[in-house]
């Protein structure tokens, strides 16, 4: 019980435990089912047991019961072992989901393996009692797919390890300069030119060497429409992103006119093959306005989610100062200068999105020039970003790059990977508090959540994003998920001492995480120059 992560609100333990048998029957309520059809699944093939479906939770003797509870939050859930069974109770669906999750992790590790290692092994809970409920609404993942493109199969893993973990928001990063990731059928060249790219930058930006073979990818509608799905069914809501109007290279590399074509010679570009922030920006004409929304109404019916990320971060505005058509447009609509065009880019599409029931949500760059009421701000420039908007009233997701960005490196050792960023250890993440202390408590109310954000320029496979994201992943989970007192008073030996047997189940799993002791040989990459910042980050 002592080594649940994330730590549940409250524990106590009994004496005994409930043994599962090959007569042992699951029983699950019928607003639970599908939390049933999960559970039943991973753990027969851990275990080998049959788990036949029992028929009322309540009767569940000598087994597991799923079933709704009363006076439960919508994802909060109480776990009972005693002599009767296992019973899983939840305020939603999500909330048996997440107690599932937990009674996973009570029997073992190898509770997380595919197959049985030993057909006659024992398998028992222990008799206690958790009631627990999540801290934050969004448990958040961001997932950069855009800059290393990562197959279906690689996405449906990270969800099955964010469910894990009890994170609950997918932040799909579908387009950027590097790659153009969604099939959007009536703009095919989105994928068929946006999609590859010849060659690839290895290590960061000021690095001399390159990967020359094209690299690239995209996921059908079908693929979206299964990831959505089996993120749904594991209580996981996927949040795609689609950049406007900077990071878009690779969307005028595959219909030149979305470019400013009065400065720069469009039909020269191709997807770009470096890192960094690009000055090839959208032009903001009507006919991007309306290439657009054509892609967001084919996104809309492929994510039900009631977010839509529209990016908004690092625009430069050189080649709109240059372009006669960006400046008639800024005369046309009044505006002061071209950070106010680029507010009113975004809130064209806050208000286009809004008028199809959904909420915009952008980097806090979108706060510059004015933003409009009911978007939302995703912190990443520091704290700053979400104090102010927390401040005018807007939603916050907390994502501070100087915290929770994984790509970062995790140690100043020689021996780090492609060092990116400031020193971020499991220690520093798990120190992390989403809630800025200067907030007032009705100010407070808008911090939705947080979330850890995976840039993947220096990721070329899903074993170096498993490096970047494990452990520390864990540690944000937590943080996430768990009431902890304030950022010096958290018990990180105790944490430290739960990872320990973690770390079995991410074994199992076959997560290939930064080992505490320091990288494995064949996850070092000597040679790879990186970008290491020495010294703390600042803290705002």
């Amino acid at each position: 019980m002592s080594e649940l992560i994330p730590a549940p609100r409250a524990a106590t333990a009994g004496s005994g435990g409930v043994r599962l048998t090959r007569d042992s029957r699951l029983c699950a309520d019928s607003a639970t089912e599908g939390v049933g059809r999960w559970l039943s699944a991973v753990l027969r093939q851990a275990t080998g047991l049959p788990l036949r479906e029992g028929r009322e939770p309540g009767d569940a003797e000598g087994g597991i019961g799923l079933r709704l509870g009363t006076g439960l939050g919508p994802e909060e859930y109480r776990l009972v072992s005693d002599d009767s069974g296992v019973l899983v109770e939840g305020g939603s669906a999500a909330g048996v989901f997440w107690g599932a999750q937990t009674l996973r992790q009570l029997l073992g590790p190898d509770a997380y393996r595919r197959a049985p290692l030993d057909r006659d092994r024992a398998w028992s809970v222990p008799h206690l009692t958790i009631e627990d409920a999540p801290r934050f609404r969004w448990r958040g993942l961001m997932l950069d797919v855009a800059r290393h493109f990562m197959p279906k199969e690689g996405v449906l893993r990270y969800l099955d390890l964010m469910a894990a973990h009890k994170l609950n928001v997918l932040h799909f990063h579908l387009t950027d300069d590097q790659g153009w990731r969604i099939e959007i059928e009536r703009h095919p060249r989105l994928t068929e030119i946006g999609s590859w790219r010849a060659r690839t930058k290895t290590g960061h930006r000021a690095s001399p060497l390159w990967e020359d073979k094209p690299h690239g990818g995209y996921y059908t509608q079908d693929d979206i429409r299964e990831i959505v799905a089996y993120a749904a069914e594991r209580h996981i809501t996927v949040v795609p992103e689609i950049d406007v109007p900077g990071h878009s290279q690779a969307a005028i590399a595959a219909y030149p006119e979305l470019g400013n074509t009065d400065v720069i010679d469009t039909a020269s570009l191709s997807v770009w093959d470096t890192w960094g922030i690009n000055p090839n920006v959208l032009a903001p004409t009507d006919n991007t306005l309306r290439f657009y929304e054509g892609v967001f109404e084919e996104v809309l019916e492929l994510f039900p989610s009631e977010f839509v990320h529209v990016g908004g971060d690092e625009c430069p505005k050189d080649q709109w100062r240059q372009s006669e058509t960006a400046q008639a447009r800024i005369r046309e609509l009044g505006l002061a200068d071209e950070d106010e065009l680029q507010s009113w880019f975004i809130g064209h599409f806050d208000a286009w999105l809004r008028a199809r029931g959904r909420r915009l949500i952008g980097w806090d760059e979108i706060l510059e020039g004015g933003l409009a009421e009911g978007a939302a701000v995703s912190s990443w420039r520091g704290y700053a970003g979400g104090v102010a908007a927390a401040r005018a009233g807007h939603d916050v997701v907390m994502c501070p790059e100087q915290q929770v960005y994984l790509d970062h490196r995790q140690d100043p050792g020689p021996d780090e990977p492609v060092p990116i960023g400031w020193v971020r250890t499991l220690e520093d993440v798990y120190r992390f508090e989403p809630v800025p202390p200067e907030l007032t408590p009705e100010e407070a109310r808008h911090v939705l959540g947080t979330q850890a954000n995976l840039w993947t320029e220096v990721m070329e496979d899903h074993a170096r994003v498993d490096y970047q994201a494990f452990p520390r992943l864990a540690a944000f989970a937590e943080v996430a998920w768990s009431a902890l007192p304030a950022p010096a008073e958290r018990d990180f030996a105790g944490f430290r001492r739960r990872m320990a047997a973690h770390y079995g189940r991410l074994d199992a799993l076959g997560v290939a995480y930064r080992p505490p002791a320091g990288p494995l040989p064949w996850q070092r990459r000597p040679g790879v120059p990186g970008r290491p910042i020495d010294g703390p980050p600042p803290h705002r």
